[in-house]
């Protein structure tokens, strides 16, 4: 069993940079590919990015260029760097857990462990 909690949400300006941390509750922490989904008032829930146990990363291509994601395997850490957000960035932010370490990826029904979410709202 893995337990995920998000912290980091809020309130920013359009522009703005803002970091959301996810802290997992896993022994195998390091084995896992992490990621990080959305779901915006109205919409479906969607991929912003993933980290494999090796590290390598993959991106929405809406968020590429602005978002960084990394882990900290000594702390059971993925944190999801936000930067020059915009308006269409506000939403629900999820992280979640694979139990297959080598893969990324981008669909809801290949992650076995979710948080519960953490809202970040972008003003214009």
């Amino acid at each position: 069993q893995v337990q995920l909690v998000e912290s980091g949400g809020g309130l920013v300006q359009a522009g703005g940079s803002l970091t959301l941390s996810c802290a997992a509750s896993a022994r195998t922490f390091s084995s896992l590919t992490m990621g990080w989904f959305r779901q915006a008032p109205g919409k479906e829930r969607e991929f912003v990015a993933a980290i494999r146990r090796a590290e390598s990363t993959v991106y929405a291509d809406s968020v590429k260029g602005r978002f960084i994601i990394s882990r900290d395997n000594a702390k059971n850490t993925v944190i999801l760097q936000m930067n020059s957000l915009k308006p269409e960035d506000t939403a629900d932010y999820y992280c979640a857990a694979d139990l297959i370490g080598w893969r990324a990826s981008t669909r809801q029904a290949d992650y076995n462990y979710w948080g519960q979410g953490t809202q970040v709202t972008v003003s214009s």
